[in-house]
Protein backbone atom coordinates (compact mmCIF):
# COMPACT_ATOMS: atom_id res chain seq x y z
CA UNK A 1 0.00 0.00 0.00
CA UNK A 2 2.52 2.28 0.97
CA UNK A 3 5.23 2.94 -1.90
CA UNK A 4 7.73 5.46 -3.26
CA UNK A 5 8.42 5.15 -7.10
CA UNK A 6 11.27 6.87 -8.78
CA UNK A 7 10.93 7.89 -12.92
CA UNK A 8 12.76 9.78 -15.49
CA UNK A 9 15.57 7.92 -15.63
CA UNK A 10 17.79 7.07 -18.99
CA UNK A 11 20.64 8.22 -21.23
CA UNK A 12 22.27 11.41 -22.03
CA UNK A 13 25.01 12.87 -23.30
CA UNK A 14 27.46 14.67 -21.26
CA UNK A 15 26.58 18.34 -20.12
CA UNK A 16 22.77 17.41 -20.79
CA UNK A 17 20.02 17.35 -18.38
CA UNK A 18 17.33 15.18 -16.65
CA UNK A 19 14.56 15.54 -13.76
CA UNK A 20 13.87 12.35 -11.43
CA UNK A 21 10.54 12.01 -9.81
CA UNK A 22 10.22 9.91 -6.41
CA UNK A 23 6.22 9.71 -6.10
CA UNK A 24 4.84 8.19 -3.38
CA UNK A 25 1.41 6.63 -3.44
CA UNK A 26 -0.08 5.56 0.30
CA UNK A 27 0.90 8.83 2.30
CA UNK A 28 1.61 12.18 1.73
CA UNK A 29 5.33 13.25 1.26
CA UNK A 30 5.08 16.55 2.60
CA UNK A 31 5.10 14.96 6.17
CA UNK A 32 8.65 13.43 5.37
CA UNK A 33 12.22 13.82 4.78
CA UNK A 34 13.41 12.55 1.71
CA UNK A 35 16.55 11.19 0.42
CA UNK A 36 18.05 10.91 -2.98
CA UNK A 37 21.19 8.34 -2.83
CA UNK A 38 22.51 6.56 -6.09
CA UNK A 39 24.76 3.60 -6.63
CA UNK A 40 27.34 2.48 -9.42
CA UNK A 41 28.21 -0.44 -10.18
CA UNK A 42 30.49 -2.42 -7.99
CA UNK A 43 30.39 0.81 -5.41
CA UNK A 44 28.86 1.57 -2.37
CA UNK A 45 25.35 3.27 -2.70
CA UNK A 46 25.82 7.00 -1.34
CA UNK A 47 23.77 9.95 -0.09
CA UNK A 48 23.86 12.92 -3.03
CA UNK A 49 20.84 15.13 -1.71
CA UNK A 50 17.92 15.48 0.88
CA UNK A 51 15.44 17.61 1.32
CA UNK A 52 13.89 17.79 5.36
CA UNK A 53 10.69 18.37 6.69
CA UNK A 54 11.80 22.03 7.59
CA UNK A 55 12.64 22.65 4.75
CA UNK A 56 16.44 22.58 4.53
CA UNK A 57 18.37 21.18 1.19
CA UNK A 58 21.63 19.77 1.44
CA UNK A 59 23.87 18.57 -1.03
CA UNK A 60 26.96 15.72 -1.54
CA UNK A 61 30.09 17.67 -2.67
CA UNK A 62 30.17 15.97 -5.98
CA UNK A 63 26.64 17.20 -7.66
CA UNK A 64 26.40 20.86 -5.27
CA UNK A 65 25.86 23.29 -7.70
CA UNK A 66 24.85 20.88 -10.57
CA UNK A 67 21.44 19.06 -8.61
CA UNK A 68 18.30 20.78 -7.11
CA UNK A 69 16.13 18.81 -5.01
CA UNK A 70 12.65 20.30 -4.68
CA UNK A 71 8.85 19.20 -3.60
CA UNK A 72 5.77 19.73 -5.49
CA UNK A 73 3.08 18.86 -3.25
CA UNK A 74 0.19 18.99 -5.98
CA UNK A 75 1.90 16.00 -7.49
CA UNK A 76 2.77 14.16 -4.13
CA UNK A 77 6.54 13.72 -5.95
CA UNK A 78 9.83 14.93 -4.77
CA UNK A 79 11.66 16.20 -7.63
CA UNK A 80 15.84 16.20 -8.40
CA UNK A 81 16.69 17.86 -11.59
CA UNK A 82 20.29 17.17 -12.64
CA UNK A 83 21.96 19.57 -14.80
CA UNK A 84 25.43 19.65 -16.27
CA UNK A 85 25.59 15.63 -15.75
CA UNK A 86 29.02 13.90 -16.21
CA UNK A 87 30.20 10.12 -17.03
CA UNK A 88 30.51 9.17 -13.33
CA UNK A 89 26.49 10.62 -12.54
CA UNK A 90 26.16 7.06 -14.24
CA UNK A 91 24.13 5.04 -11.52
CA UNK A 92 20.93 3.72 -10.39
CA UNK A 93 19.06 6.38 -8.33
CA UNK A 94 16.91 5.80 -5.13
CA UNK A 95 14.91 7.77 -3.14
CA UNK A 96 13.76 7.06 0.35
CA UNK A 97 11.54 8.25 2.95
CA UNK A 98 11.31 8.65 6.92
CA UNK A 99 8.71 10.53 9.39
CA UNK A 100 9.25 12.94 11.23
CA UNK A 101 12.64 15.12 10.15
CA UNK A 102 12.26 17.93 11.68
CA UNK A 103 15.88 18.66 11.52
CA UNK A 104 18.37 21.00 8.81
CA UNK A 105 20.46 17.48 8.54
CA UNK A 106 19.64 14.51 6.33
CA UNK A 107 18.16 11.95 8.35
CA UNK A 108 20.10 8.58 9.38
CA UNK A 109 17.71 5.96 8.79
CA UNK A 110 14.58 5.69 6.42
CA UNK A 111 11.13 3.93 6.48
CA UNK A 112 10.45 3.60 2.74
CA UNK A 113 12.56 2.93 0.08
CA UNK A 114 11.81 3.12 -4.12
CA UNK A 115 13.19 0.51 -6.61
CA UNK A 116 15.52 2.70 -8.20
CA UNK A 117 15.72 4.25 -12.28
CA UNK A 118 18.84 3.75 -13.97
CA UNK A 119 20.54 7.08 -14.93
CA UNK A 120 23.32 6.83 -17.64
CA UNK A 121 25.45 9.37 -19.03
CA UNK A 122 27.71 8.81 -22.28
CA UNK A 123 28.93 9.77 -25.22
Amino acid sequence: QLQLVESGGGLVQPGGSLRLSCAASGFSLDDYAITWFRQAPGQERKEISCITNIGSTNYADPVKGRFTISRDSAKNTVSLQMNLLKLEDTAVYYCAAVKPWPRHSCPLEYDYWGQGTQVTVSS
